[in-house]
């Protein structure tokens, strides 16, 4: 049984117990109002205890807006560096107002808590895809940073693993999340702009950056800085503390993330929702005046563009139909091409991407068990399209991916980036 679902099981054991036995007892018993929900509470049987793996500048963000919720119970947290295990306990117990967040420098360790219902895994991509499947065979559910994947295998084992443990996953691309966004998917989605042309997405870059090797300095103390566990599944390589807060995106065989990848997650993940999230790109043409082209099986084409977009904030979209288009951006709003569009709806204009509002649908999911908006399948799909546009920046030449297979139709070098392999003792 689910760890989750045992400790609800003994919770209404011992209530119901408690109050078949309450004729025989002749003193009262005297019950705290938290633990009935009383005076704007979340009684225990209905929080969700979350543990922190990772928590960097984006994770502290993250933290913060789980912590905001009234059922969040926040119990570890987890870093290879020693002060910002001491930071976010610092935090978490200000505000609980209790000394009751334990840490760890080995994830392992907070995932062999019985108590533990759910993980934030906001440690840089390198981990990102590892950790998930170690949570999930832990029958933790997982909110992940993105990008979630390193590559098209990782990406297809997530999916893959996330059904098979029934856990229920989030990928941090909070955008599908916020009202205008997803109001201009749904015009995508539902036809209003009429049969879809093209879906457009902001990639912030199209070169390829590496991590690299940098000259060695001395290592710190294991407890100070775990450099072998910071490292994980990557290459192996001397300690040097540029890498501390910009290691991300380290591959095999020469690939590397970039803006496509990293900024790219974003606004692909929401191009993927204006197509009703569907299978990725089967074709992808390298980059020309700007852009990199691909396209659908239906001949609906993505196309990564830096340039060209209405100044409407950062991680721009376009949606392209026959009837009409819509564009929108981190400013919360929105241009259409027709106010008509509209059909009388008044949509929140929320700017400054909040994940909020992302986090809630997760745990909101964690006990509904259904799948929130930005699930393992949706990721997955996602993704590939970025690791697959990568490629064809990566060769300088047109790629094309077969769903079916989830390989490169006759290209044995792109075949190649598919997947690369990792540093013992790690494995998916």
């Amino acid at each position: 049984m689910p760890a989750r679902r045992s400790r609800l099981a003994r919770r209404r054991f011992l209530s119901t117990g408690l109050a078949g036995g309450a004729a025989a007892v002749a003193a009262p018993l005297v019950i705290p109002g938290s633990a009935l929900g009383l005076d704007g509470t979340v009684p225990p049987s209905e929080r969700v205890v979350v543990g922190g793996i990772g928590i960097g500048n984006r994770g502290t963000y993250d933290l913060g807006c789980f912590l905001e919720q009234k059922d969040v119970q926040f119990a570890a947290v987890c870093d290879v560096k020693e002060a910002r295990r001491a930071a976010i306990k610092k935090m978490a117990d200000e505000k609980a107002g209790n000394d009751a967040c334990a840490t760890y420098r080995d994830f392992r360790e907070l995932l062999d808590r019985d108590d533990i219902d759910a993980v934030l895994i906001a440690t840089g991509p390198n981990w990102h895809a590892t950790m998930t499947m170690y949570a999930a065979r832990a029958g933790k559910d997982i909110y992940c940073e993105k990008p979630v994947t390193k590559n098209i295998e990782q990406s297809l084992i997530l999916k893959d693993t996330i059904s098979r443990t029934g856990r229920v996953f989030q990928a941090g691309t909070q955008r599908r999340n916020l009202p205008h966004f997803a109001f201009a998917c749904e015009l995508a989605r539902t036809g209003r702009l009429g049969k879809m042309k093209r879906v457009y997405a902001h990639p912030a870059g199209m070169t390829a950056i590496s991590s690299g090797w940098l000259p060695a300095e001395p290592e710190p103390a294991k407890e100070q800085v775990d450099w072998d566990m910071y490292l994980g599944p990557a290459a192996w390589r001397p300690f040097n503390p540029k890498f501390l807060d910009g290691f991300n995106f380290e591959k095999g065989g020469g690939l590397v993330g970039g803006g496509v990848l990293e900024w790219g997650t974003h606004c692909v993940d929401l191009c993927q929702w204006a197509v009703n999230d569907c299978p990725p790109p089967v074709e992808y043409h390298p980059p020309k005046d700007g852009e990199i082209v691909a396209r659908y099986a239906d001949g609906v084409e993505l196309i990564f563009r830096e340039k060209g977009w209405i100044p409407l904030g950062s991680c721009p979209v376009r949606f392209e139909g026959e009837d009409g288009w819509v564009e929108a951006g981190d400013s919360g709003k929105m241009v259409l091409s027709s106010p008509a569009l509209l059909a009388g709806r008044e949509v929140a204009e929320i700017g400054g991407y909040p994940a909020t509002f992302h986090v809630r649908d997760f745990l909101d999911c964690v006990k509904s068990r259904q799948q929130p908006k930005t699930n393992a399948i949706a990721a997955c799909n996602a993704h590939i399209a970025c690791h697959a546009a990568n490629i064809a920046l990566f060769l300088g030449r047109t790629v094309k991916f077969d769903n079916a297979t989830n390989r490169f139709v006759d290209d044995e070098a792109a075949n190649r980036l598919r997947s690369e392999a990792l540093r013992e003792p790690w494995r998916l």
